[in-house]
């Protein structure tokens, strides 16, 4: 069973996230932001990350730098509101890019792919 790791500062979005990942079988860890975000990362290895960009006091694009220098082979899929940060250069380093939905068909459809092609850490 993969386990995904979603960060995401609403917890409406977390909880429906959460519920929706959960009943395709996977493990499911969620963040309110970016604070712990390394640590969780370290201690419970998820298999790909969930990040929302714009969060109160967090911007996923630094977060998602902060990721790549520690665990470049880890798949983060940005997830947000706002389709105007597809063309920000930091969001490249991210495995795919979805707006936000209540609709999750192509978060779930980018979250398999990301999962089917991740290469595992040795």
């Amino acid at each position: 069973m993969a386990k995904i790791l979603i960060v995401d500062d609403e917890e409406g979005i977390r909880m429906l996230y959460s519920m929706e990942l959960q009943d395709e079988g996977y493990d499911v860890i969620t963040l309110p932001d970016g604070r712990e975000l390394l640590s969780v990362v370290d201690r419970e290895n998820p298999d790909c990350i969930i990040l929302d960009i714009k969060m109160k006091d967090f911007n996923g694009l630094d977060l998602l730098q902060q990721i790549r220098k520690k665990h470049y082979d880890l798949p983060v899929i940005l997830n947000s509101a706002y389709s105007s940060f597809k063309v920000d250069l930091k969001a490249v380093a991210a495995d795919y890019y979805v707006v936000k939905s209540s609709d999750l068909r192509e978060l779930k459809e980018k979250l398999k792919v990301a999962l089917e092609t991740r290469i595992p850490a040795e």
